[in-house]
């Protein structure tokens, strides 16, 4: 088929390698190039570089919907998307001939929206997946075609629950639109009472709340690795975690307050139960062990997170 893909993000890129070997993408739509790094270089997005390597027409508008027109000179039969950034008008949707798909991250309806690896973790989901559907002008609640289920580990981070789904998508994504040629794949209404969202992520949101169970801690901290990256505050500076167990605890201390400091990591507090952190970033420095930061903050041991 003659294809048009949009996206943005790492997730589509080897979905969009593997529809490049087996049809004709015409053109790659993605988001603009976007300051980035602590001297704020303009930094193109994964898609397109992608797409360079690929040697495919790349165009970046900053409102894509302003396109429609040229799109359609372009005469795509479908146009897929993975993580773009936008919102396709009714007018865009209306141009290729067999319909707009979407590879979204998460087994929707559960969890539409920006940002579905992240709040599957943090919200201490079992498993999740991935979904192809037909794009309509809501938010991921077009009619579903094809869905694959993934277990989420206790181990599991947003960024290696996002290398696992990387390299689930091609396989959902080319069983999609072979289907879909052949006519053989019927779409399902998705049931709208089950939704739930996962919404942009937010700096404040991944502020820990010491008064919390340490497993939903743990989660926060899981979800939120590696951006924008769970933290706290220590003697008022800022205090990032990226790594963390739950540990047992009898409970004597003050939520937020560091336990000890051993081989193993650093033990907080929680609400109910304990953390030992393992990986900590504090203001202005590298990413370290816990063990590292405790050995040049011998003072920390008694002190409080918040």
């Amino acid at each position: 088929m003659k294809i048009i893909f949009v996206g943005t993000a790492p997730l589509g890129v080897p979905t969009l390698r593997a529809i490049a070997h087996e049809h004709d993408v015409l053109a790659v739509f993605t988001q603009p190039d976007r300051p980035a790094g602590r001297h704020l270089q303009s930094k193109p997005p994964p898609i397109k570089e992608a797409a360079l390597e690929l040697r495919f027409p790349i165009y970046q508008p900053e409102k894509i919907n302003r396109d429609v027109e040229f799109i359609k000179q372009l005469q795509p039969e479908l146009i897929f998307t993975c993580a773009y950034g936008q919102i396709l008008s009714k007018k865009l949707l209306q141009v290729p001939s067999k319909g707009c798909v979407n590879l979204h991250a998460s087994l929707l309806p559960k969890y539409r929206g920006a940002a579905p690896i992240q709040w599957a973790i943090v919200n201490g989901e079992e498993f999740t997946g991935l979904t192809t559907f037909l794009m309509d002008v809501g938010v991921d609640d077009g009619p579903i075609l094809l869905q694959e289920s993934i277990v989420i580990t206790d181990d599991d981070t947003a960024a290696t629950l996002h290398e696992r789904m990387a390299t689930i998508g091609p396989d959902l994504a080319l069983q999609t639109l072979d289907e879909l040629e052949k006519g053989i794949l019927q779409a399902k209404s998705q049931d709208h009472s089950q939704a739930t969202y996962a919404p942009k992520i937010t700096d404040e949101m991944a502020r820990i709340d010491w008064s919390q169970p340490a497993q939903k801690i743990h989660n926060l901290i899981r979800g939120f690795n590696p951006v924008p990256g769970a933290f706290t505050f220590l003697n008022g500076s800022r205090l990032k975690v990226y790594q963390s167990r739950v540990i047992a605890s009898a409970d004597d201390g003050e939520p937020g307050e560091i336990l000890s400091a051993g081989p193993g990591g650093m033990s907080v507090q929680a609400g109910v139960g304990a953390l030992e952190l393992l990986e900590v970033q504090p203001e202005s420095r590298r990413r370290m062990s816990a063990l590292d930061f405790v050995r040049g903050h011998k003072e920390a041991v008694g002190a409080s997170l918040g």
